[in-house]
C-alpha cells in the first residue's frame, strides 16, 4: 500500500559547472554567477593594459594609459581586482613558442662559438610583456607606490590561486632591482623630522608598539638614534628603519630602554650600540632584502660619529619560541640529564616531568627565581631553539634567521627581558642579544652555510647533551 503522506523524492541537483578559465571568459558574452567582471569589461580592461605596452606609443603616451589603468583599478572592488591580477599574470607571459625555440637553439649551441649569441636570444625570449607593462606603470609619479601596494594586496592570495604566481614573481624580481641598496638613501629620523614622518614611525613600528608622542620622543632623544632607508620614488616613507640605544653595556631588558622617565646618557660616554627594533614598513616588498645593508650602514655611521663605540649588538624578541616549545617539549624533556629531570619533576609535581606540566609552569615564568629548575630548563630549551633548531639549514626563528644570516652570533639569553603581554605570549618573556662583530661576520656566515649557528660560550653551555 502506498503511503500518500510521504513526500515525493527530490531529484538530484545538477552538478555545478566548473569555474571558467580566463580565456573562456574573454571569449563569451554573458557573465556567469560568481564571476566578478563581465566578459565585455574584461576585454576592455585587457585592451587598456595592452595599450600601456603598445610599442608604437611614446613613453609619455604610455604613461597616460598607465594612469588610466591605475585609476580604473582603484575604483574596483576586491573581486574585480583579482580578475585584473589574472589578466596581468596570464595574458602578458612570454611567447611560449618563441621561448621553446630559443631554448632549443641554446641547448644546441652549448659548447660552441654560438653559445653566447644563443644565450642572449634566450634572455630576450624570457623577457615578458608583463615586465614591460609594469615598468611603464612607473612612468607615472605614483606608479611605484601603486605597484608596491598592489603586491601587498596580492600576496595573501598567491598560495590559494597559483595562477597569480607569475605576476608575484615578476613584481618581486623588478622590486629587487628597483630597490637595490645602491639606489636607497640612509637618513636619520630625529625629533626635528617632519611630523608626518614621525607619525609613520608610530604606524609602522612592528616590534615594540609606540604608545604615545612622549614614547616616540624618548626613542629619538640625544642618546638614541633612528635611521631608515628611503627610495627617491617614495621619499616620505622609510622602507625599513632601525631604532638604536647608545648605552654603556649590552642591555638585558627592553623596559629600561623604553623608560620615558630615565635620564638620557651622555652619548659621548656610550661604548655600546643596541639595535632594539627593526621594522619593515612595506608588505609589498616582501622578499626584497635590505636589512643587512641597513645595519652595516648604520654601524659605519655610528662609528664615525662616536669613536668610543666598540660593541654592536641587538636586544631581540624570540617570536616563535612558545609555539616551537609546545611542539617539541616532549623530545626536549627526553634529552635532559637524569639529575635535572628529577629536579624538574619535583618542581612540577610529576615524575617523570611531562610536557603539559612544563608548559603550564612556563606561563608563570616571571615569578620564577634563578634557582628554579623550571627556569633553568626553559633557558636550555631557548638555547636549543636559537642555536640548533633549523629548517632547510636555516634557523626556525625568523629574527634569528635575519641576524644570523647577516653574520651575527647568539650572544646571551635574557630572562624576563620583555615582561609585556606580547613578550610573554611570544617567548615567556625571554629575549636574546645577537652580537655583530665586524671581524667575524664572514666566518659566522660560513658556519651558517654549513648548518652551524655561531653562539657564545655562555649559550653553548646551555645546550642539552646529544
Amino acid at each position: 500500500m502506498t503511503d500518500r503522506s510521504a513526500s515525493p523524492s527530490t531529484p538530484p541537483a545538477p552538478p555545478a559547472a566548473p569555474p571558467r578559465s580566463l580565456t573562456e571568459r574573454l571569449g563569451v558574452t554573458l557573465r556567469r554567477h560568481g564571476e566578478a567582471l563581465a566578459p565585455r569589461t574584461l576585454r576592455r580592461v585587457l585592451a587598456e593594459l595592452q595599450a600601456v605596452v603598445d610599442p608604437s606609443l611614446s613613453e609619455v603616451e604610455a604613461g597616460r594609459h598607465a594612469r588610466a589603468v591605475m585609476d580604473g583599478y582603484a575604483a574596483q572592488d576586491a573581486a574585480a581586482r583579482h580578475d585584473i591580477w589574472l589578466l596581468l599574470s596570464e595574458r602578458f607571459a612570454p611567447d611560449a613558442e618563441v621561448l621553446r625555440s630559443a631554448r632549443a637553439r641554446h641547448e644546441a649551441a652549448t659548447g660552441t662559438p654560438d653559445e653566447g649569441p644563443a644565450e642572449a636570444q634566450l634572455r630576450r625570449a624570457l623577457a615578458s610583456p608583463r615586465a614591460r607593462l609594469l615598468q611603464r606603470i612607473t612612468i607615472d609619479p605614483d606608479g611605484m607606490r601603486f605597484l608596491v601596494d598592489l603586491r601587498a594586496e596580492l600576496l595573501p592570495h598567491v598560495r590559494k590561486d597559483r595562477r597569480l604566481v607569475p605576476l608575484d614573481a615578476e613584481l618581486e624580481q623588478l622590486f629587487s632591482t628597483w630597490f637595490d641598496v645602491a639606489f636607497l638613501e640612509l637618513r636619520r629620523i630625529s625629533w626635528d623630522s617632519p611630523a608626518s614622518l614621525i607619525e609613520k614611525l608610530i604606524r609602522y613600528e612592528a616590534v615594540h608598539d609606540i604608545r604615545s608622542w612622549t614614547d616616540v620622543k624618548n626613542r629619538l632623544d640625544s642618546d638614541r638614534r633612528c635611521y631608515g632607508f628611503f627610495h627617491p620614488r617614495l621619499p616620505d616613507v622609510p622602507l625599513i628603519f632601525v631604532e638604536v640605544a647608545l648605552v654603556e653595556h649590552i642591555s638585558a631588558g627592553i623596559e629600561p630602554l623604553l623608560d620615558e622617565a630615565a635620564a638620557p646618557l651622555a652619548a659621548r660616554r656610550a661604548t655600546t650600540a643596541i639595535f632594539y627594533s627593526i621594522s619593515n614598513t612595506q608588505d609589498g616588498l616582501r622578499g626584497v632584502s635590505f636589512g643587512d645593508s641597513l645595519i652595516k650602514r648604520v654601524v659605519e655611521t655610528l662609528e664615525a660619529e662616536f669613536p668610543r663605540l666598540k660593541t654592536f649588538a641587538t636586544l631581540s624578541p624570540m617570536p616563535g619560541f612558545r609555539a616551537w616549545l609546545g611542539r617539541n617539549a616532549g623530545e626536549l624533556l627526553g634529552r635532559l640529564e637524569a639529575r635535572r629531570a628529577v629536579a624538574l619533576g619535583h618542581a612540577l609535581g610529576s615524575l617523570p616531568p611531562t610536557p603539559e606540566r612544563l608548559l603550564a609552569a612556563a606561563d608563570t615564568a616571571l615569578s620564577l627565581d634563578a634557582k628554579s629548575p623550571v627556569r633553568q630548563v626553559l633557558m636550555q630549551c631557548a638555547a636549543e631553539y636559537l642555536g640548533r633548531a633549523t629548517h632547510d639549514g636555516k634557523p626556525v626563528d625568523p629574527v634569528a634567521r635575519f641576524h644570523l644570516g647577516n653574520g651575527a652570533r647568539v650572544e646571551r639569553l635574557n630572562w624576563a627581558g620583555d615582561p609585556s603581554p606580547k613578550g610573554i605570549k611570544q617567548s615567556f618573556g625571554l629575549m636574546v642579544n645577537y652580537l655583530y662583530d665586524p671581524k667575524r661576520l664572514d666566518r659566522h656566515r660560513a658556519l651558517l652555510a654549513q648548518g652551524q649557528v655561531a653562539v657564545s660560550g655562555e649559550v653553548d653551555r646551555l645546550f642539552m647533551k646529544d
